[in-house]
């Protein structure tokens, strides 16, 4: 029964507050893109509905059109609508992937803070890279661009304005896609100190991709792309085998996306140099005609191949930087242990030497368990009276002839050394020696100790008098 006037905690968060929002984008999202959806069904709705869910643009003539021949597209305001939607799109796969495979996974390997949240960003990432590089190549081999190279500057700009279903339908994902890491940022809670590397990242995707989708350069960005997510998936691979604790796959796996890294990044600075400097040059028509989606005169060219070549550097820059970091921080680690174990040796050392000295005579040199405090006590003694003969110090004459009296006191037993109860009486025993000297093995018997002590005073007054 519940006590009255006591609140329960109330876990769920306020309504439209931001952590309801964050607990719930996926579901906010979705409902929106269900709108319309939903709008296709009606049809008052469905011409407006289908502006954000259909490729626009369509530059074939249906009366034309052949059989066998495929639709072709160009690029116009209206993509616009369909990056938005495909964007709602990305944000609800994104949350998908997250719950139903990232966070199984993240919670069997029991990852902290931070490999929590690159793991997270990896396996999007791979995710990702791996459907657009399969595409990017299905694309490819279907609009022949693998066999023949010519085929990225050839035909400018009849061909390569008007796009296939598929190739534009790559664009217009890959701009939702990279557009939607933005209010990602918000939905994950990103830390300032890692939002700009986000940023930065995104950004770079979505100004390229968008660049060479409005100057119709979409062949020669379609090669560059497939052969960066390849490259991409291959890095998201090894990280994740890393966070996973699998070193060695992980090394291996580094190992390869290294040489994998440095082709293509040289395939792409061949391919951009053979594009724009040698292919579209050779064009007879080099005049900007934005009607026609002519974009090839010398100074947008200059500028695009500069843009490639500066980015694929910047890259080339970032990873040779990486790497000698690396160098730096193992041979900092190397330099560490390798100290570490000569102050191991020295201590090490330190301590034979002084139980060598301690148990000097002992078999191998070594003491028994039961002994080391006795042993460290007699090193303690022979620093203490170092110099002096046998390793005794006699520091004054007073002391002297205190231990004289002790022996002389307690000669006969252990060690001559007394008992602490037994100090009075060998002190009494000293001065009865000395009264009953001469006396058979120096002891008096009871009867004769006062005799004794009349003889000591009579020699005292003896000497006196004479």
């Amino acid at each position: 029964m519940a006590l009255k006037g006591v609140r329960r905690a109330n876990k769920n968060p306020a309504i439209l507050s931001h952590e309801f929002v964050i607990q719930n984008h996926a579901d906010i999202v979705s409902c929106v893109a269900m709108v319309f959806v939903l709008g296709l069904m009606f049809q008052a709705t469905a011409p407006l509905a289908s502006v954000f869910i259909a490729v626009q643009h369509n530059a074939t003539d249906p009366e034309t059109l052949a059989p066998d021949s495929p639709m072709r597209y160009t690029y116009g305001s209206r993509d616009n609508a369909a990056v938005f939607f495909y964007c709602l799109i990305a944000i609800v796969m994104h949350a998908i992937i997250q719950e139903y495979i990232l966070d199984k996974v993240n919670r069997k390997l029991h990852l902290s803070k931070i490999k929590h949240s690159k793991f997270n960003e990896s396996g999007q990432l791979l995710i990702f890279t791996a459907v657009s590089a399969a595409w990017g190549l299905n694309i490819m081999v279907k609009e022949q661009l693998v066999g023949e190279v010519s085929s990225l500057w050839e035909g400018y700009p009849e061909t390569h304005a008007h796009m296939s279903f598929m190739l534009k339908f790559f664009f217009l994902v890959q701009m939702s896609y990279w557009l939607h890491c933005y209010p990602e940022l918000y939905f994950q809670k990103t830390k300032r100190e890692e939002m700009s590397a986000k940023i930065q990242h995104a950004s770079l995707y979505l100004i390229f991709c968008a660049a060479a989708y409005v100057l119709n350069f979409t062949h020669v960005a379609l090669v560059l792309l497939t052969l960066r997510f390849v490259e991409e998936g291959i890095h998201h691979v090894c990280r994740l085998l890393y966070f996973a604790e699998r070193a060695q796959a992980a090394q291996t796996g580094f190992r390869v996306w290294n040489v994998v890294f440095v082709c293509c990044r040289l395939v792409s600075i061949i391919v951009a140099i053979l594009t724009f400097h040698y292919g579209l040059a050779s064009n007879a028509d080099q005049t900007l005609n934005t009607a026609e989606g002519n974009f090839n005169t010398p100074f947008i060219r200059l500028n695009a191949l500069v843009a490639v070549c500066l980015v694929q550097a910047w890259m080339m820059w970032n990873f040779i930087h990486f790497h000698l970091r690396q160098m730096r921080e193992r041979q900092v680690e190397q330099m560490a242990l390798k100290k570490k174990m000569a102050e191991k040796k020295n201590r090490k050392g330190r301590r034979d030497d002084l139980y060598h000295v301690a148990f000097k005579g002992s078999p191998r040199g070594r003491p028994s368990k039961g002994h080391q405090e006795e042993g460290l006590q007699r090193v303690t003694k022979r620093k203490a009276f170092k110099g002096s003969p046998r390793g005794r110090l006699q520091r004054s004459q007073e002391e002297g002839l205190q231990r004289v009296t002790k022996r002389k006191a307690f000669k006969g037993s252990p060690r001559g050394r007394p008992s602490k109860g037994h100090q009075e009486e060998g002190l009494q025993r000293v001065t009865k020696r000395k009264a009953f000297k001469g006396s058979p093995r120096a002891r008096a018997s009871k009867g004769h100790q006062e005799q004794g002590l009349q003889r000591v005073t009579k020699s005292k007054g003896y000497a006196t008098k004479y």
